[in-house]
């Protein structure tokens, strides 16, 4: 009698398709694990903002939301709109320095040819690998000799410190792939170096500018270390003062939840805007 076989089954084993599938099904399962271990912070931390200080210890899903919390953080004593102030400040003063000089920098490096070019930028990246706590004590020792400890301009300072080198390393990228054709036409129709740099060369750039922006504000602005070296009380910035978020009970979890949610929108708003961005500024300016 002649052994009929089943279409789709290999014996000795499942057939491609089926280990295909299982495969997929695999993967899909282990991405859920990952999503589930990367949202489940930050979903709590959402949940206990809008509990109160007696539900927050509970595990109920279901409950009564309030904004009580938010109204707390922004009243006395935490007053934590001065240090929102504080953030935005040095955040901003980061920015508003980093991309002019890394853009400048990261042209000159791309574009002109000097003895010790790569050399130079060799050392630029080097100081990318130096612990921060490394120099936390040189910048300590400075400041409080210059009478700059608890202001924010030691901050910016010390956050140019890594900020900077970032910013020109992604823009020499982006300066690098960029055709010197483009620029030579600009000179034939009469621009001379700057007017090319302004109105033909720094559009063409823009997504590598906008990532080292948003790159450079994120790490000004989610710093810890340094601000809780260099700051006392005049400057706290939101990292350090959340964690002065406390009462007769310790920690008051809801209110820190909810200084975390303050913390986040401005990145999650800046994530919105430069997404379409974001990865060609990545892509684009790491690799030639």
């Amino acid at each position: 009698m002649q052994n009929s076989v089943v279409p789709g089954v290999v014996r000795g084993g499942p057939s491609p398709l089926a280990r295909k599938r299982l495969a997929q099904g695999g993967e899909i399962v282990a991405t859920l694990i990952v999503i589930v271990f990367v949202m489940f912070p930050l979903v709590w931390m959402i949940l206990a903002a809008f509990k109160t200080e007696i539900d927050v210890y509970s595990t109920r899903l279901f409950f009564k939301p309030t904004l009580d919390n938010f109204r707390a953080i922004f009243a006395a004593p935490t007053l934590l709109a001065s240090h929102t102030w504080i953030s935005a400040l040095v955040s901003f003063l980061t920015v508003a320095i980093t991309i002019p000089l890394g853009a400048a920098a990261s042209y000159v490096i791309s574009r002109h040819r000097f003895r010790g070019r790569n050399t130079l930028f060799l050392i630029i990246l080097i100081t990318q690998f130096v612990p921060a706590v490394v120099v936390a004590i040189p910048f300590f020792n400075l400041f409080r000799t210059l009478g700059l400890i608890d202001t924010p301009i030691a901050l910016v300072i010390v956050y140019l410190s890594f900020t900077l080198p970032y910013a020109i390393w992604m823009l020499r990228g982006f300066f690098d792939s960029l055709p010197v054709e483009v620029e030579e036409a600009a000179f034939i129709d009469g621009c001379n170096e700057l007017q090319t740099l302004r109105y033909v060369t720094l559009p063409l750039v823009m997504p590598g500018l906008l990532v080292a922006a948003v790159f450079a504000f994120i790490s000004a602005w989610n710093e810890y270390f340094f601000a809780l070296i260099l700051t006392k009380s005049d400057s706290l910035t939101l990292p350090i003062a959340i964690q002065t978020i406390s009462g007769p009970r310790g920690p008051m979890w809801e209110q820190v939840s909810a200084a975390g949610i303050v913390v986040m929108v401005p990145i999650l708003v800046m994530s919105l805007f430069i997404r379409k961005y974001f990865v060609e500024g990545i892509t684009v300016g790491a690799v030639k």
